[in-house]
């Protein structure tokens, strides 16, 4: 027996994004995210479960299917909302939204492009920075820890990416997220020289690991992490696999005090998903691994 989903499938700096508006039991949220992100399936790399806010003054609320946070879900679920008011060319709209991972609310400023939408996010601030050593494989990795409420990132900066290198990550991936209390893992590769980010995700709960090729939380840290490094504002420009993104760090008296990112989101697909009601998850089998570089 086949359940029908129905999705919108949104691309925001491709990191292709599936936002599900059909309203399932939380606890059916991880099977399902694993089959329709699944390469047979509408394939993805991410899933958000859209349902009503209980907060009078969100106006969605965005549940990851790992329970994590992601700015580029933010984007997509502002380009969906904008879409059903059928905003004009140029026109903008703020729109406030719950979502895990966040303890506030966060605002989207979003606007109508010909094709696309222009999405400017309000990120959540890290609690805390701090340096430390990664290590798996070969030699040991200055990395230094962007700490969220309820997730990680850890910035390494890099002259060049190869293919043991990536492995290596994602062995370590795997092995910190399993004992780290956190909703997602990721590891920022980052060429000082050039801006250039490679990022990867880990979500412990959906056991999917992805080479993103643009990420808005990762985009976010790489902020907080120059502003943190050099003491200063930060404006810059951050070159991914699947396009540039901004961000602006405000840091003040020794602390970020804001955070934000832009980027482009569009709307490529909308319509039923079919997952099959006998699918079930098993251990090991929610392994999701996407790579681009």
């Amino acid at each position: 027996m086949k359940q029908k989903i129905n999705f919108v499938k949104c691309n925001p700096t491709q990191n292709m994004t599936i936002l599900i508006n059909t309203m399932l039991p939380s606890d059916e949220h991880i099977r399902i995210a694993s089959k329709i992100m699944s390469y047979d399936n509408v394939y993805a790399e991410q899933v958000g479960f859209i349902e009503p806010s209980m907060n009078q003054e969100a106006d969605a609320l965005l549940q990851m299917a790992g329970g994590e946070f992601c700015g580029n879900a933010c984007m997509a679920l502002a380009a969906y909302l904008a879409e059903l008011q059928e905003m004009e060319r140029h026109e903008t709209t703020v729109f406030r939204l719950e979502v895990s991972g966040a303890e506030q609310l966060v605002a989207c400023r979003i606007t109508k492009n010909r094709e696309d939408y222009r999405c400017r996010v309000n990120m959540p601030l890290p609690v805390k920075m701090d340096q430390t050593v990664l290590q798996e494989g070969g030699a040991p990795a200055n990395a230094v820890a962007v700490r969220y409420s309820d997730f990680i990132h850890f910035v390494i900066e890099v002259e060049h990416i190869d293919a043991n290198m990536k492995n290596q990550m994602l062995c370590l991936a795997k092995r910190i997220g399993s004992f780290l209390e956190t909703s997602m893992l990721g590891i920022l590769l980052y060429n000082a020289s050039s801006s250039q980010l490679t990022t990867l995700i880990y979500v412990p709960k959906l056991n999917s690991a992805v080479w993103e090729r643009g990420c808005g939380s990762g985009t976010a840290s790489i902020g907080a992490y120059l502003a943190w490094k050099n003491r200063r504002n930060i404006e810059a420009h951050i070159h991914q696999p699947g396009g540039t993104m901004l961000v602006k760090a405000l840091y003040d008296q020794e602390q970020l005090t804001q955070l934000e990112i832009e980027g482009s989101v569009g709307i490529v697909a909308q319509g039923t998903a079919f997952i099959d009601m006998d699918f079930n998850l098993s251990v090991g089998e929610g392994i999701h691994e996407i790579s681009n570089v």
